[in-house]
């Protein structure tokens, strides 16, 4: 059975608060386990989590601001201390690495784990899973885009009015065509298009056509809200999105689910309720507000 939900590990801007760790986000899809961003103090927030380093095969970093990269030196270290025993690929704007070198080795330790390191320094697609895009931020900062590949959903009142069963349902999804009592039967008589599901991950940009690649058709969209609409003009100094904003951007690229995340210190943590309300100006699916430690399951398949 595949598992596919986000874990919040921290939920702050710039700084941690009482009840906002620094960023941190644990995708579980299927056998992968992709750590976004995480910020200082995501090491303890896995453990309240429940979550382990053996989870984490991918860790993305969209840019070297502190709070989305200082807890980078005790998980990359935690990798080696629980042995874990894959490779984990490890992806990061390539202006960065200077920073990425000092966070890795920052002390000393045993380096058992393999870490595979990705500098990126162009859109498109990383790997069969991944791709990136630029955001507009004030360094160099890449969101990602998680894809299944599309496929087709079997039919079984169609495959048993053909005859098909067992082993030859496996033929035909490998092969795209069976031959049953001398009839040649193809994948799409028996089936329907299946999209693929799609996670996208927006973090510290302003409005841009980046954001919109990734964001287009996601099932989930995690998106950074760092100021209610009033502050709008610090959000645009700053090249930060508004939560009205971060709804506009799922509206128009289609997105089903929305999570708002990266709040500002400056709001009341008892009225984080007002991220939603500006969002839902915009966009009219449904919006999770994170909260640290809370897991947000993925949608159902349309």
């Amino acid at each position: 059975m595949s598992q596919r939900e986000l874990v919040v590990l921290g939920s702050a801007s710039q700084t941690p608060t009482r009840h906002r760790n620094h960023n941190g986000y644990l995708l579980r899809f299927d056998a992968e386990g992709i750590l976004f961003d995480p910020g200082e103090g995501t090491q303890r927030q896995m453990i309240q989590a429940g979550r382990t380093a053996t989870e984490i095969t991918r860790i993305c970093v969209t840019h070297f601001h502190g709070d989305h990269s200082l807890g980078l030196a005790g998980t990359i270290q935690r990798l080696s201390l629980d042995n874990v025993p894959h490779p984990v690929r490890c992806y990061y704007p390539a202006s960065g690495q200077v920073y990425f070198d000092r966070l890795r080795y920052s002390t000393s330790f045993h380096e058992r784990a393999t870490l595979v390191t990705v500098p990126l320094q162009v859109d498109g697609q990383v790997d069969p899973l991944l791709s990136v895009a630029a955001l507009d931020h004030r360094i160099d900062c890449y969101g990602y885009r998680v894809a299944e590949p599309d496929g087709r959903r079997m039919l079984p009142e169609r495959l048993a009015e053909f005859g098909i069963r067992g082993p030859r349902v496996g033929q035909l999804q490998r092969d795209g065509v069976v031959e049953v009592d001398g009839r040649r039967v193809t994948v799409e008589e028996v089936s329907v298009f299946r999209p693929g599901q799609v996670f996208a991950f927006v973090m510290d940009t302003r409005m841009c056509p980046g954001a919109l690649t990734l964001a287009r058709d996601a099932d989930l969209l995690v998106a950074e809200s760092t100021f209610l609409d009033q502050d709008r003009d610090l959000a645009h100094r700053y090249r930060h999105l508004t939560s009205r904003e971060a709804g506009r951007l799922a509206a128009e690229a289609g997105a089903r689910e929305l999570v708002l995340t990266h709040f500002s210190q400056r709001y009341p943590y008892d009225e984080a309720e007002r991220f939603r309300e500006e969002a839902a100006l915009e966009f009219k699916g449904e919006i999770h507000l994170a909260v640290d430690l809370a897991t947000i399951p993925f949608p159902a398949r349309r």
